[in-house]
C-alpha cells in the first residue's frame, strides 16, 4: 500500500470517511438500531461477530468505493478480522479503494473541568506497530467536551496533540477527535475556544508534523476554516455526534472544505432483516447523500 498515494486520496478526494468503529460499549446500541437485540448474543465475543457481521456487509455493498467513500475507521476487533477472505484493511484498500484508519482510543477518563480525556494507552505503541504491520493508514482517538470550560478545554487537546505526536513518529496519521457535546447550552463557546486551543498547538507543530481533525459540526458555519486552511492539517472531518443524518448533512454543506465521518447516521435506516437488494440500495442512498453534503461546500 502506498501511504503517499493514500494521504493524496484523503487530502484532495472527494467523499467521506465511514466511520465503522463502534467500542464495547456502543455496540450494543448500534446492534439494536440495526435490528439485533441483546438477546441474540450471550458474550462479547458473539456481540462483536454479529457487529463485525454489519460492518462487513456494509463495505462489501457495490456502493461503498473509493468513488464516494474515502477512508474508514476500523475497531481493532475489525482490522484484525477478514472481510471477504482478506484481512479488512487489505480489503478496504485492494478491493474497495478506501483508505483505512484504526480507532486507538480505550475509552473515556471520569469528567473533570467540564471534559473527559482518554483513558492511558501503556501499550499504544505495540498497537501502532500492528496496525503498520496489517495497512493502516492512519489512527483515530477521541475526547469529550460537556462544558465551555478553558482548562477543560486545554487538557482535552494537550493530550490528543501529545499523543498524535507518538503516533506520527510511528509513521501513522493521527485524526484528533475532540468531541463537543452537542446537547450543551454553551456549545458554541466551547467551539469558539476549542478551535483557539486547536491552532495553538498546530501552529507549535514541526513542518513533518501533521494532523487529521474530527470535530463536532459547529453552530456558526464556517467557524472551523482556520483549521480547513492550516498547513498542518491534512483534512478537518465531521462527526454525526447524536444528529440526524439530514440535520447532520445540512449542517456540514455549510462548511466549506469539511467532509464526514460519520458512524450512527451511515448506518440510520440499515437492517439486519432487510434482503440484500434492499440494504444495498438503503446504504447507496445514505452514501450518496452524505457524499452530497461533503462537496457542497
Amino acid at each position: 500500500m502506498s501511504k503517499t498515494s493514500q494521504a493524496e486520496l484523503i487530502r484532495a478526494g472527494k467523499g467521506f470517511i465511514a466511520a465503522l468503529d463502534q467500542s464495547g460499549g456502543s455496540t450494543p446500541k448500534a446492534l439494536r438500531l440495526y435490528g439485533v437485540e441483546e438477546t441474540a448474543y450471550n458474550n462479547d465475543d458473539e456481540m462483536f461477530g454479529l457487529i463485525h457481521e454489519m460492518r462487513s456487509r456494509i463495505a462489501q455493498a457495490p456502493a461503498f468505493t473509493g468513488d464516494k467513500v474515502v477512508g474508514a475507521i476500523l475497531f481493532e476487533k475489525t482490522m484484525d478480522s477478514d472481510i471477504a477472505g482478506k484481512p479488512s484493511a487489505t480489503f478496504m484498500w485492494e478491493d474497495r479503494g478506501v483508505v483505512p484508519f484504526l480507532k486507538v482510543d480505550k475509552g473515556l477518563a471520569a469528567e473533570e473541568n467540564g471534559a473527559q480525556v482518554m483513558n492511558a494507552m501503556p501499550e499504544l505503541d505495540a498497537l501502532l506497530d500492528k496496525a503498520n504491520s496489517k495497512g493502516i493508514f492512519g489512527t483515530k482517538m477521541r475526547s469529550v467536551i460537556n462544558a465551555a470550560n478553558a482548562d477543560g478545554i486545554k487538557a482535552v487537546v494537550g493530550q490528543q496533540f501529545d499523543v498524535a505526536k507518538q503516533i506520527i513518529a510511528k509513521g501513522l496519521m493521527p485524526i484528533v477527535e475532540p468531541e463537543v457535546t452537542i446537547s450543551i447550552a454553551d456549545k458554541s463557546e466551547a467551539e469558539e475556544m476549542l478551535r483557539d486551543e486547536i491552532l495553538a498547538q498546530l501552529d507549535a507543530l514541526s513542518e513533518d508534523q501533521n494532523v487529521m481533525l474530527k470535530l463536532t459540526l459547529p453552530n456558526a458555519a464556517n467557524l472551523y476554516q482556520p483549521l480547513v486552511d492550516h498547513p498542518r492539517v491534512l483534512r478537518v472531518v465531521a462527526l454525526s455526534g447524536g444528529y440526524s443524518r439530514q440535520q447532520a448533512n445540512d449542517m456540514l454543506a455549510q462548511n466549506a472544505g469539511i467532509i464526514a465521518s460519520f458512524s450512527r447516521a451511515l448506518t440510520e435506516g440499515l437492517s439486519a432483516q432487510q434482503d440484500d437488494a434492499a440494504f444495498n440500495g438503503t446504504i447507496e442512498a445514505t452514501i450518496s447523500e452524505i457524499y452530497d453534503a461533503s462537496v457542497a461546500g
